[in-house]
Parts: structure tokens; C-alpha cells; sequence
């Protein structure tokens, strides 16, 4: 079994292709509050478990004996959805939580996982934090979170992705400087219009971020004076944008933002 394989299996999110390949039809997994045998009930554990929350593993250290392996590691988790039953700490989109596991495999005679057991301590008890934004899967990841974040209007939660120099650039008014004024602007705009983002494609390495997306604008209340278009409670208008995005120790420290398209209204073709 190659574990750096694994792991890249693993950190793709597919848990179907995940079970299929690298566990025995009869594998059996332990954990403290479950045993899931079979590929069956170890799939239906992990569509559980992934089901608003992308699990990312970063091996700390790992030692292989035989049909043996023993790993040290630290588990992301980056929440899309709202997962209040989530097993360490209730989770909601944006918040990203480590937790690191002690975790022993047992192989069969063709390399797949026979028997998972393991173990783990506290929620961000003795772990390594990563860059919340990078070009690494978690680091992936952690950009959906922020954009459901965002898309709750939830800027408590989407302003922990800032510098505290951030500087957002909008075609439509002068820049704003800092992260505080960010979220200030944003908090005041989601009380009458409230922005929701369709990410299409993105580009990401450690430096920077470029994005693809739909911004979807519904009125929470008459919004006459709106910048993108007139509107009426509860009407939308959605524009298609590109996204720039500069990272600076994994956190994003400026924003420009330009139009792709013209406005359309919500049922228009």
C-alpha cells in the first residue's frame, strides 16, 4: 500500500472511489463511538460524516511494518453547511476545525484495508494548524467554505479569511481598506440585498486565488437604490464576475472584483 496515494485518494472527497479501491469487501472500521464493517456501513459512515464537511488529512508522521501501518495525523474539517450534530463541535459554514488522530491500518494479502482503528484527542488539542487558504486540498477547500460563509451572510465567519489590511476593489465605488470596514460594508448591503456565490471554476495556488462565479442579489426588502439594479423585496438579479484574489500567510489580503456580464433579473433568458 502506498499511504501518500492514500492520502491523495482520500483528500479528493469521492468516498465511494475512496472504499471501492483501498478497503477488503469485509473491512471493518473502529472508532470510540462506532464499528462500521463492510464496505457498506463504512461508506454510509462516511457519507455521514462528509455531509456538509470536507475531511482533509495531513500525515504528522507515519511507520509502515509489514502488513502494518501506524499514522500520526491531523484531520481538517471545513464545514459548507450547517452540521450542529457534527461529532467534535457544531459546525457551520466557514468554521474549520483540527483535530488530530492516532490511526492504525491492517492490510490483507492484496494491500487493501482490512481493519481501520482509531483514536483521537480533543478538537485543537495538540495539533498544527495549516494555511486557511492555499493551493493544498485543504486549503481548496477552505475557499467553498468561505464563499458558503459569505453566502449565509455570515461575515463573522467569511471576515476570518482577511488580513486585517485587506483591500476590496469594486468597479462600481472606491476602494475599502481593511478588514473591519469589509465586513462593516457587507454586514450594512446583506440587510436589504443578500449575495449568494455559484462557484463555476477556480484556480488557486498558494499565492493567489482566481474564480469564476455567479453572484446571485435578492432583495431582503425594497432596494430601489441598488447598485447592480432596482429591486423590489424578494426579486433577484444575478451577474456573472471574475474574481481575483491575493493570499498572504494563507489568508486573502485584497479582492478585485469585474463584471463577466450584464445583469439578468431571475427567470429572464
Amino acid at each position: 500500500m502506498n499511504y501518500d496515494d492514500y492520502i491523495a485518494a482520500f483528500n479528493q472527497g469521492d468516498d465511494a472511489a475512496l472504499v471501492e479501491t483501498w478497503f477488503a469487501p469485509d473491512c471493518v472500521m473502529y472508532s470510540s463511538s462506532r464499528v462500521s464493517r463492510g464496505r457498506a456501513e463504512l461508506l454510509a459512515f462516511l457519507r455521514w460524516a462528509h455531509d456538509g464537511v470536507r475531511e482533509v488529512v495531513r500525515p504528522r508522521q507515519v511507520m509502515n511494518h509489514g502488513d502494518r501501518l501506524f499514522v500520526d495525523v491531523d484531520m481538517d474539517f471545513v464545514c459548507t453547511a450547517p452540521r450542529p450534530d457534527f461529532p467534535f463541535v457544531p459546525l457551520l459554514p466557514g468554521d474549520i476545525v483540527t483535530v488530530r488522530f492516532f490511526v492504525t491500518y491492517a492490510l490483507d494479502g492484496n494491500g487493501l484495508i482490512k481493519e481501520l482503528c482509531s483514536m483521537t484527542w480533543p478538537a485543537e488539542q495538540g495539533v498544527i494548524k495549516a494555511p486557511m487558504l492555499s493551493g493544498h486540498a485543504g486549503g481548496r477547500a477552505s475557499y467553498h467554505a468561505y464563499a458558503a460563509a459569505f453566502s449565509a451572510g455570515d461575515m463573522e465567519r467569511a471576515g476570518r479569511f482577511y488580513t486585517d489590511d485587506c483591500t476590496l476593489r469594486l468597479s462600481s465605488m472606491p476602494p475599502i481598506i481593511g478588514k473591519q470596514a469589509i465586513c462593516d460594508f457587507y454586514r450594512t448591503m446583506f440587510r436589504s440585498v443578500r449575495e449568494h456565490l455559484t462557484i463555476h471554476s477556480l484556480v488557486m495556488d498558494d499565492h493567489g486565488i482566481a474564480v469564476d462565479c455567479t453572484s446571485t442579489f435578492t432583495a431582503q426588502q425594497d432596494a430601489p437604490d441598488f447598485v447592480v439594479a432596482p429591486l423590489k423585496a424578494g426579486e433577484s438579479v444575478a451577474v456573472r464576475v471574475f474574481v481575483i484574489y491575493g493570499l498572504r500567510d494563507g489568508r486573502i489580503c485584497k479582492i478585485d472584483v469585474a463584471r463577466a456580464g450584464e445583469p439578468k433579473r431571475e427567470g429572464s433568458q
